[in-house]
């Protein structure tokens, strides 16, 4: 009788194969197509739970403090990200306020809620109620979490407007790209490892 748990299925060619254990900086590629199949994760359930908090306090620190400050001839102006959504929603690409909404502050924020629903329960080396729809969720949200974009169109927009204002970056802008570095190491693909923990 054949061990299911030992087995790894490609997500791209569904190539099934059986699990080696890897060791540092390794990871195991499909034959057929090349695909990743499992990468190395050296996080433990205690550090990736600790590393999801941290997130989510950079989260409010992102979401309700300035990205950046213009300045020019004493007039001043702050925006968050909220405002951006805002902004967004007031003319005719209100479609567009809705996805950035959802690519900047909803899919990560459902990201981490669910993260640390799952890794509480973990700790005590149990299943989560709602263990295998939170996974999907976290699987289906993952390319719907777009900080990296968001922080680089803020950063171009830092570095365009610093030649014709007074620009500040802000807290948020900070907390965004600290925020966006934690969500790839917390939420990227490295994420299974949790259906083999529990």
């Amino acid at each position: 009788m054949v061990n299911h748990q030992n087995l790894i299925i490609c997500e791209h060619c569904d190539c099934v194969y059986e699990k080696t254990p890897l060791a540092k900086h390794q990871k195991t590629l499909c034959a057929r197509c090349g695909g990743v199949l499992e990468r190395y994760s050296s996080l433990t359930v205690e550090q990736r739970l600790a590393l999801t908090l941290t997130a989510a306090m950079l989260w409010l620190f992102a979401n309700f403090y300035p990205v950046m400050s213009i300045s020019l001839k004493g007039l001043k102006n702050s925006a968050t990200l909220w405002d951006s959504v805002l902004a967004l929603s007031q003319g005719p690409i209100t479609f567009m306020a809705m996805v950035a909404a959802i690519s900047i502050i909803i899919a990560p924020a459902f990201q981490l809620v669910l993260l640390i629903w799952v890794l509480c329960f973990a700790l005590t080396s149990r299943r989560s109620p709602g263990f295998k729809v939170a996974m999907r969720w976290l699987e289906t949200l993952r390319p719907w979490s777009m900080l990296e974009v968001c922080l680089l169109g803020a950063m171009v927009a830092v570095f365009k407007l610093a030649g014709m204002l007074d620009v500040l970056p802000g807290i948020g802008l900070f907390a965004l790209a600290a925020l966006s570095l934690l969500m790839i190491r917390i939420a990227g693909r490295d994420i299974r490892d949790l259906w083999n923990i529990l």
